[in-house]
C-alpha cells in the first residue's frame, strides 16, 4: 500500500469516526468470512459497521477525536465497530454476537469521549432501546395529566351521584 492509499484509508476511517456516536474495538482473530459477514449485516441494519485496517491507520484515524481514548487498545487482530444512530443497539449486537461466537472478542469502546471496558459495554447493551425509552417516558408524562383530569372530574361525578341517591330517597319516602 503506497503513501495516497494509505492516506484515503485514514481519511474515509476519519470521516466514518468523525460521524460516530460510539467506537468498539473488537478482536476477529479466528472468525470466519461467513460469521463476519453475518456480523455485517446485522450491524449494518441498525446503521452501524465494522471496519477492519492496520492499527497504524486506525490510530491515526482516532487522533484528535473522541475516540482517541481507545488508541491503545488498537494492538493485534483489531476491528473497530462504529454506530452512526443508537449506541445501544450496537452494543446489543456486537455483545450478543460476542457471545454466540466466542472468537470475536470485546476489548473496549468509546462513548461521549470516556473509555468503557468489556463489561461496560455489557451493562449499555441491556439498557433499553432509545424508541423503548421513549415510550416509557412519555407513558409517564402522560400519566400526570391523566390522573389531574381524573381527580377533577372525580368532584363533579360525586355530586351527580349525590343528587341521583337524594332524588331516589325522595322518591322512596314519597311512596
Amino acid at each position: 500500500m503506497n503513501r495516497e492509499e494509505k492516506a484515503s484509508v485514514v481519511q474515509e476511517l476519519s470521516d466514518k469516526i468523525a460521524r460516530a456516536k460510539i467506537a468498539i474495538v473488537t478482536d476477529y482473530r479466528g472468525l470466519t468470512v461467513n460469521k463476519m459477514q453475518d456480523l455485517r449485516r446485522q450491524l449494518k441494519q441498525s446503521n452501524a459497521e465494522i471496519k477492519v485496517a492496520k492499527n497504524t491507520l486506525l490510530s491515526r484515524a482516532v487522533q484528535g477525536t473522541p475516540f482517541e481514548v481507545i488508541q491503545e487498545q488498537l494492538q493485534g487482530t483489531t476491528a473497530l465497530t462504529v454506530s452512526y444512530a443508537d449506541p445501544v443497539s450496537s452494543a446489543k449486537i456486537v455483545t450478543e454476537f460476542a457471545k454466540e461466537n466466542p472468537q470475536l472478542v470485546i476489548r473496549s469502546a468509546a462513548l461521549g469521549g470516556k473509555r468503557l471496558t468489556s463489561e461496560d459495554l455489557v451493562a449499555l447493551s441491556k439498557l433499553p432501546s432509545k424508541e423503548i425509552l421513549l415510550g416509557q417516558m412519555l407513558s409517564v408524562m402522560l400519566a400526570v395529566p391523566t390522573g389531574f383530569v381524573r381527580a377533577l372530574n372525580g368532584v363533579p361525578q360525586k355530586m351527580v351521584y349525590l343528587l341521583q341517591a337524594l332524588k331516589d330517597q325522595k322518591g322512596q319516602a314519597q311512596a
